[in-house]
């Protein structure tokens, strides 16, 4: 699959209303054949997992980014269905906690990264603070920042950070994988009605995701802000078509698989002492009665 489509080019300024359809499929893709595409990548991913496990020099990082409803966690339940639970971790972040907001904006994330070997996955991260924060401006109140970090310019301030961040993961062996479910406001709104009529989904539910709708319009503009500012060479933006969910999962699974075919994994090499102490073992087990 060509991956072109879906990818923010670095240095552009995109649309997302003109550059990027939320219902968007590529041809000759339906339902019945992404089914079987996606168990086998499904299947590769944690193939893959394990060879990064045992290599124990790279790390993923997954950052998951959306409006309510697009579909995160059933793309991250689907696709890393077949991967070893030691090999991963997923963290979701919500509001900050009073000692969170003691720290800097990068602090609670940068504890939760994945170590070597490990996949890590953010279900929303530290781009809320470019988001959220910018579309509810009084959030800065309880940041407690100098006074020299306010007004205006504290967006293209962050923007430089987190790309520097990027470039100091990535330079470091932490893989930097930047995925937005983009889900137009019709089907938002046909998916909480549907959580709103099955009982077994209330609890998915909450009126807040409602009164977000009402700045869909400034939601949309710091997320294309974001996409301009922060889709980079080493760490680039992917903004994922979300209205058709099987569509979703089968192009993040895909995108998945080609980064980590892309790091040339390989088990690691066994020395001579290993393999002749490899070969006394077997040789004691095989004398046992």
């Amino acid at each position: 699959m060509n991956h072109d489509a879906f990818i923010v080019p670095p240095n552009s300024k995109i649309s997302l209303q003109k550059d990027y359809d939320p219902a968007y499929k590529v041809d000759n893709y339906y339902k019945i054949d992404a089914v079987s595409k996606l168990q086998k990548d499904i299947q590769q991913i944690a193939n893959f997992q394990e060879i990064l496990y045992a290599q124990n020099i790279y790390a993923l990082l997954i950052i998951f980014q959306a409006m309510d409803a697009a579909g995160k966690d059933s793309t991250i339940k689907h696709v890393m269905s077949g991967v070893n639970p030691q090999g991963f971790q997923v963290f979701n972040f919500q509001a900050p906690s009073a000692e969170e907001l003691d720290h800097d904006y990068l602090w609670r994330t940068t504890r939760a990264l994945p170590e070597r070997g490990r996949i890590g996955i953010f279900n929303r991260s530290y781009y809320e603070e470019v988001l959220a924060v910018r579309v509810h401006p009084e959030i800065l109140l309880k940041q407690q920042l100098p006074q020299l970090s306010q007004g205006n310019q504290i967006w293209k301030q962050r923007f430089e950070e987190i790309n520097n961040f990027e470039k100091y993961l990535v330079n470091n062996g932490v893989i930097v994988l930047k995925f937005f479910l983009n889900v137009s406001k019709s089907e938002q709104k046909k998916r909480f009605l549907k959580r709103i009529e099955n009982p077994d989904k209330h609890w998915k539910f909450a009126a807040s995701d409602v009164y977000a709708r009402a700045s869909w319009d400034e939601y949309m503009e710091a997320y294309e802000a974001v996409f301009n500012h922060t889709s980079t060479v080493w760490a680039p933006w992917y903004i994922i078509p979300a209205d058709r969910k099987w569509f979703t999962r089968l192009v993040v699974s895909d995108i998945i698989c080609t980064q980590l075919e892309k790091l040339h994994l390989k088990y690691p090499t066994v020395s001579d002492e290993h393999r002749q102490q490899l070969l006394q073992a077997k040789y004691m087990l095989e004398q046992e009665d």
